[in-house]
């Protein structure tokens, strides 16, 4: 009797875990090539298209890190025996879930930065050449 309620705490436990990491996922990925749009469309100004491809590929690699580790993290490794047991099992893979799509995003975000930031150095001025030397300045003086 005790393996067919932990069964079905897992049951639940697992269901939970699964529907609430693709959500989280969705939600992350969209927002994500939504709002980085922006970044590599300046970036890629002058290729449209190129923009558009790097966002999707990115999304597509954020999808395979976070689903990949949802579904590597969703054995639970204690038995789940109570209820409070499968709150307590869904509240932990939830919360490293949360810090591993953080992490990603987070990463994610500094990619866009570093793409943006050699586009703005590409289409940047060339320094300027400086007027007068220090020395001949105070030499004249």
């Amino acid at each position: 009797m005790t393996t067919e309620i932990a069964t079905n705490h897992l049951i639940a436990v697992y269901a939970a875990y699964g529907t609430a990491s693709i959500a989280l996922t969705c939600f992350l990925a969209r927002t994500l090539f939504r709002n980085g749009a922006v970044f590599l469309e300046d970036v890629f100004a002058d290729n449209p298209r190129m923009a558009s491809s790097v966002n999707h590929l990115l999304v597509v690699g954020f999808y395979l890190l976070n689903l990949g580790y949802a579904m590597i993290t969703l054995k639970a490794g204690g038995g789940v025996v109570t209820a409070s047991d499968a709150i307590e099992t869904l509240a932990g893979k939830l919360g490293a879930l949360l810090l591993a799509l953080g992490a990603v995003h987070m990463l994610n975000l500094y990619v866009f930065h570093r793409i943006r930031r050699r586009g703005q150095l590409r289409m940047a001025p060339p320094p300027v050449k400086p007027q007068m030397q220090h020395g001949a300045a105070t030499a004249h003086a």
